[in-house]
């Protein structure tokens, strides 16, 4: 595959620079253009966009339109509405010691962005930060994975056709065009992926004293109360745990189960399993197969883990591996080592929420926290004393499916959150402004001072 030449990749960041400069993105009648414009991007190329992620990642075409388009249209369509507003100076409060003055907070953007999308949602996790970038007035540099190939050129040649590239550009490529375009200056940084790649960002950031945004993951518990509605907890469940097969930062990468409940549920699961994904979930037309060869052989690698409950056939022919459940699981096996990111779910246990919220401050902060369970007590428990970037009571995944909560991570796994108007806020500078008249001028404040200390305590206690 031809990629850009470093030269070029150099060149089209300092013409961003300069676009930039010109002053062109900051007014908002540009930004709500352009914003319909990648409305247009996506919508006029769905069946486009469809065919490159069924080559990529065989998605049903249901579930890429769910996830990689209809969210990002909706978001598109959220700040189209509310733009105007969040983009307005907003006046605070002056103290009387600044009076007569004026107290407001500027909205400006960083300059040039660049955004590192990873390959399990390539469009969404492109896209939805991109609509950020563009309301706040920012140019856009974006770097989509090379590990999904056709959904990466197709990003490529849409993005051309659509958008100038000083304005917002493409570059595809692996580790060397990353790295290299890592060690420019840019204004602001936003990356999806992994933890250990996401260490690298902020190491390259730092070179700048560059902000960032980092979305990365983590092992996602699923606490399963006993007072629940099992068929429909296990509905949940198997819904959010293989959607993608799997490869979701939030999906639930391993369940802490009340232990008197355990079979029931396991059973359940099976048995939803099936109604999901027919006898042979590896013909079924409503699953994602792995992404690629070295992923698929990392997940097989845990099906000798703790006892196989159903699943753990696979075709590496076709980089599909069924959906796996395993039980008897430690914290000493490979597959709890780290995030799974792939269809095996492992089955912990516990007798009492307090064991399972001190399993939980054990680890690594996650991504996202799920609590099954119709006690409002014992969900205020676990929330009151868990550390997360997100909790879903009751459901899985659909927290992040509202553009009114903010989405991000806490800890190792992320920092910064965006969606609805925290992704505004994210690429975008609130900048201070006190506003002073010529007419009054408190003569205190100017030395010497000697003489004035009684008068300045005297003026501090009539304000206090």
């Amino acid at each position: 595959m031809n990629f850009m030449d470093n030269k070029t990749i150099i060149n089209t960041i300092e013409s961003q620079r300069v676009y930039f400069s010109s002053g062109a993105t900051k007014k908002i009648s540009f930004r709500t253009k352009q914003l319909k414009v990648l409305r247009n991007l996506i919508t006029e190329n769905d069946n486009e966009i469809l065919e490159a992620l069924s080559l990529d990642l065989k998605k049903p075409a249901f579930e890429a339109q769910l996830s990689e388009i209809q969210i990002v249209v909706q978001e598109i369509d959220h700040f189209l509405d509310h733009i105007q507003l969040w983009a307005k100076e907003t006046v605070v409060p002056t103290p009387i010691m600044h009076k007569p003055g004026k107290s407001i907070i500027l909205k400006e953007p960083y300059g040039v962005a660049l955004i590192i999308a990873p390959w399990n949602y390539p469009i969404q996790l492109l896209v939805d930060p991109l609509v950020g970038a563009i309301a706040a007035g920012n140019c856009a540099l974006l770097k989509p994975s090379e590990i999904t190939v056709n959904t990466s050129k197709l990003i490529a040649k849409l993005f051309k056709k659509y958008f100038d590239e000083k304005y917002i550009a493409v570059i595809e490529g692996g580790v060397p065009e990353t790295q290299l375009i890592l060690a420019q200056k840019f204004d602001y940084i936003f990356y999806t992926g992994s933890t250990a790649v996401g260490k690298v960002i902020m190491e390259a950031a730092a070179k700048f004293l560059t902000p960032v945004t980092l979305e990365l993951g983590g092992k996602s518990p699923c606490i399963v109360d006993k007072n629940v509605n099992i068929k429909q907890t296990a509905k949940k469940i198997c819904w959010g745990k293989f959607f993608n097969a799997g490869q979701t930062c939030i999906a639930p990468d391993y369940l802490l189960v009340e232990k008197s409940i355990k079979q029931e549920l396991l059973e359940a699961i099976k048995q939803t399993l099936k109604k999901f994904y027919g006898e042979n979930p590896l013909e079924s037309k409503d699953y994602t197969s792995i992404v690629s060869e070295r992923h698929f052989n990392r997940l097989v690698g845990f099906l000798s883990d703790g006892n196989l409950v159903c699943g753990g056939r696979h075709d590496i022919s076709r980089l599909r591996l069924e959906p796996t459940v395993l039980d008897n699981i430690t914290w000493s096996d490979e597959v709890m080592k780290d995030e799974i990111f792939g269809p095996v779910l492992p089955v912990l246990e516990y007798e009492n929420i307090e064991d399972a919220i001190k399993i939980i401050n054990e680890h690594p902060k996650p991504l996202a926290l799920y609590i099954f369970s119709r006690s409002h007590k014992l969900q205020r428990k676990i929330l009151n004393n868990t550390s997360s970037g997100g909790v879903c009571v009751n459901d899985i995944l659909s927290h992040i499916t509202t553009e009114h909560l903010p989405f991000g991570g806490v800890g190792n796994s992320g920092m910064g959150s965006y969606h609805g108007k925290k992704s505004f806020d994210t690429f975008t500078h609130e900048k201070s402004v006190l506003r002073k008249s010529f007419l009054i001028d408190m003569p205190v404040k100017y030395p010497p001072y000697i003489k004035l200390t009684g008068i300045m305590k005297r003026i501090i206690n009539i304000i206090s």
